[in-house]
């Protein structure tokens, strides 16, 4: 946000008027801040940074049961006061947050995972207030969310039909799962949207093309799954697939993902889009790519820093989160390394990256997700 780095102060300021308040107004009172009322307390509340909210919460039952009614994040969403946070794990059950604009970090409760949970293999998406991390009980699969209404996690319904190895992306209260492997691992076709307000799923159209290990995003209004692999011989698939939410239809782009993604050791496509651009990192040759919607084609516009290694692309997220496309890297092996956040903005010009995050880290990253709220 554009003022956010000059209204740290606020919480002092709310406490202060909270302090001269009679007693009973300060149990009572709906407006918030008496002298201007609700509606203008919670316009001033939607200016503040999402890291003083748990502060602010503090301050008495009112401010409490408005940060946790959610009211506030639909009056900024209205509004468009978003920010990006950046989620990610670098441990089987604990999660991480990450403000790139005010440079705060936030730790989230941890995961009550059975051991099967713990130790398997863990896809997410934040969609909404909401974080979900999907994996396996020995019963089968199991959802989690977190919500950062109330800072805790509970155990959800899992989708319609569980799988793994989806491509996905979220635009607002929306998440969209496309393809991925049944618990028979078998390559499907399947779709399936999450409504974080309703807290439901629905299954969508299916895809055109079984795959798994594809990734997804969103741009210029549409879902896009791309790569993966598929078919009886399981070869990489070089065509994306472009869903329609308002006709409710899917339509196969080819050559959307020449370089393929999935296959034995590669990773889903690396992908990031900023400003209704798609962007992707070529792990191999270590560049950053763009791709030409007009035209159809990839091209290259710079590198990638040295710090994203990976093994395949495998240990580091490269993602849109906001104006800016972040990477996250950790270290390849165990002996105490650091994780680290790059950010490039691209309406700056060619990819020029700066550290704006690192901290001690024994793990690579195992998930990343953006939250825009």
């Amino acid at each position: 946000m554009s003022d956010g780095h000059i209204i740290d102060d606020w919480v002092e300021i709310l406490a202060s008027h909270l302090e001269k308040m009679p007693i009973e107004n300060n149990k009572d009172d709906d407006d918030l801040i008496n002298a201007i009322g609700r509606e203008n307390s919670i316009k001033i509340l939607t200016r503040c940074p999402r890291y003083t909210y748990a502060s602010i919460a503090s301050l008495n039952k009112n401010f409490h049961d408005l940060i946790r009614s959610g009211e506030i994040y639909k009056v900024r969403s209205k509004n468009q006061v978003l920010e990006y946070w950046v989620y990610f794990s670098c441990h089987m059950l604990k999660w991480e947050a990450f403000d790139p604009v005010n440079k705060k970090w936030m730790n989230l409760p941890m995961i009550n995972g059975d051991t099967c949970f713990e130790y398997s293999d863990k896809e997410s998406m934040a969609v909404g207030t909401e974080l979900l991390v999907l994996g396996k009980h020995v019963s089968g699969q199991v959802v989690y969310k977190y919500s950062l209404l109330t800072n805790s996690w509970t155990e959800e319904q899992a989708m319609n039909k569980p799988r793994c190895l989806f491509g996905s992306a979220s635009l607002g209260k929306i998440a969209i799962f496309a393809g991925g492997v049944n618990e028979s691992g078998k390559i499907v076709d399947t779709v399936e949207s999450y409504d974080s307000e309703a807290g439901v799923w629905e299954t969508l159209p299916s895809l055109l093309k079984p795959r798994k290990m594809s990734s997804g995003v969103f741009m210029d209004g549409k879902f896009y799954v791309i790569g993966g692999c598929g078919g009886i011989d399981m070869k990489p698939l070089s065509c994306g697939e472009e869903y329609d939410p308002v006709a409710k239809k899917w339509r196969v782009i080819p050559g959307m993902w020449p370089g393929g993604g999935g296959g034995s050791m590669a990773s889903p496509p690396l992908l990031a889009v900023v400003d209704n651009e798609l962007y992707a990192a070529d792990c191999e040759a270590m560049k950053v790519k763009k791709y030409d919607k007009k035209f159809k084609v990839w091209k290259s516009i710079g590198t990638l820093p040295k710090r994203a290694d990976n093994m395949a692309g495998w240990g580091i997220a490269f993602r849109g989160c906001g104006d800016r496309v972040i990477i996250v890297g950790g270290p390849r092996t165990h002996g105490g390394a650091h994780v680290e956040i790059f950010s490039w903005l691209p309406r700056e010009g060619p990819p020029q990256w700066a550290m704006i995050g690192r901290k001690k880290s024994d793990n690579f990253v195992y998930n990343c997700t953006i939250m825009c709220c």
